[in-house]
């Protein structure tokens, strides 16, 4: 069984619920925190026509989505299978003052019509999909022709200097920043290398992607080939 293959049957964790979602939340709205998901969100939506339909799978506690929909020109979805993490994300939209459409569900089976959306996000999330094949092929399919997927996660080759350096740029203080250190260097081990995506890639219904290394992380850009 190749690599890639075998990754397509691993183990699948938990969803974050509870307590756990809770602090987790907490953690990922420090001020810097904060300002990084309105700068992606302005970079995300950037030249994308006034009514274009955006999916970020695996919102988390909605922080990216909700920046996207503060920008006032997409209509923005968010799926995510924790329970808790919807009726976190669904208080803090209230809160913000804008519109997103939450929906629960598993990200390797979108419940969602084909060709729905102009743009597939997820932030940081990937790596712990059990079905990451079925996950890529179902972005493919909910996108129109043309449109594009946009996935950020962690590296498997960022080092350990680069995960200090990270957590510091949370702002998150010594205790807080311990405990969110350490789980990172966990969940590197399920993180893939840019040559592990290429080949996965390769496997699904996009064939091919764009990677580009950021800090600890990625950015991989899959599109959807135009009609002809």
């Amino acid at each position: 069984m190749s690599e890639v293959a075998s990754r397509r049957q691993r183990l699948k964790l938990p969803p974050m619920e509870g307590a756990l979602a809770r602090w987790y939340a907490r953690q990922r709205r420090s001020a810097s925190q904060l300002a990084a998901y309105r700068d992606q969100a302005a970079q995300l939506v950037d030249g994308l026509p006034d009514g274009t339909e955006v999916l970020e799978v695996a919102p988390g506690p909605g922080y990216l989505v909700i920046e996207m929909a503060r920008l006032g020109r997409v209509r923005v979805t968010g799926l995510d299978i924790s329970r808790s993490f919807l009726a976190i994300a669904a208080e803090n939209a209230r809160q913000a003052g804008v519109r997103v459409d939450f929906r629960q569900g598993d990200a390797a089976s979108l419940p969602f019509d084909a060709e729905s959306f102009d743009l597939v996000v997820c932030q940081a999330a990937f790596k712990n999909f059990a079905r990451p094949l079925g996950a890529l092929d179902e972005m493919h399919r909910v996108l129109r022709s043309g449109g594009r997927a946009v996935i950020h996660d962690m590296r498997r080759d960022a080092s350990d200097a680069d995960i200090d350096q990270e957590v510091r740029r949370m702002g998150l203080g010594w205790v807080n920043g311990f405990m969110t250190k350490w789980p990172l260097v966990l969940l590197r081990r399920r993180a893939y290398s840019p040559a592990q995506f290429q080949r996965l890639a390769a496997e699904s219904a996009f064939r091919t992607c764009d990677i580009q290394p950021q800090g600890i992380g990625m950015e991989v850009r899959l599109n959807k080939q135009a009609a002809v």
